[in-house]
């Protein structure tokens, strides 16, 4: 009888193994996921302020590079957004599938008015959307985002260090580049870096100076225009114009 109480070799592997699954599942109730906040409202904002704007956006980057975004309830923000919208940034990024302005900047639907293309310049139609953002959705901000390593800016330096030339419509995008590559060839430091931000800083004076509608919304008060560089290593946002 005392014998039958003895543990053997297979009873002490089972136990082993219950315990094991025991400590397992305890594990996975108590870890828990990186600590985000959930979204205040459905309902995005209404900014009517340009620094609150720009301070929103570095709000959300901050959090971003954290890796403490905004739970979102997408259908929660569907809802309120089908009659109406009222973003309070629109922002003039590149095409580039590794950066979306709304994760960059932890925002929902509605939050962000985007206008994308490759090498993040303006466009006749580019600047026809972000007018409209301004003068119809009262948008008080519009951020030109480019971003480190952009092939479309990469192609405006080998078009004029190497005289490389592309096929189909590239080439024209190209060209379009290539006056802010020239700008900063004899400059120090790195030649691509050095056009991307070059291309920033043109393409915000290009809004501030060629359309009177953005430019009368500049002098009320009503409007800023602000340019960064998203860095795809870390995923911050450096603000250079």
């Amino acid at each position: 009888m005392c014998n039958a109480h003895e543990s053997t070799p297979s009873d002490a592997r089972r136990n082993f193994l219950r315990l094991a699954a025991a400590g397992a599942g305890a594990l996975f109730l108590t870890s828990k996921p990186p600590i985000t906040q959930a979204r205040e409202t459905p309902v995005p904002l209404m900014i009517a302020n340009p620094q609150q704007a720009l301070a929103r956006l570095m709000e959300g980057n901050n959090r971003y590079i954290a890796n403490m975004s905004t739970r979102h309830d997408f259908m929660a923000e569907r809802v309120p957004l089908v009659e109406s919208q009222h973003p309070f940034a629109a922002v003039l990024a590149c095409a580039d599938s590794r950066i979306a302005p709304e994760f960059v900047f932890d925002t929902g639907l509605g939050d962000l008015f985007a206008v994308r293309v490759a090498g993040n310049f303006v466009t006749d139609n580019g600047l026809a959307s972000l007018e409209y953002a301004v003068a119809t959705l009262a948008t008080p901000l519009i951020l030109v985002l480019g971003h480190d390593r952009c092939g479309a800016i990469s192609a405006g330096v080998k078009a004029i260090k190497d005289h490389a030339t592309f096929p189909g419509k590239i080439q024209g995008l190209v060209d379009t580049l290539k006056p802010s590559v020239h700008k900063v060839l004899k400059a120090p430091g790195d030649l691509l870096d050095n056009a991307i931000a070059q291309n920033v800083r043109d393409t915000v004076a290009r809004l501030k100076t060629e359309s009177s509608l953005l430019a009368d919304a500049q002098a009320a008060g009503k409007l800023a225009i602000v340019g960064g560089i998203y860095r795809l290593h870390s995923g911050a946002v450096e603000w250079v114009a």
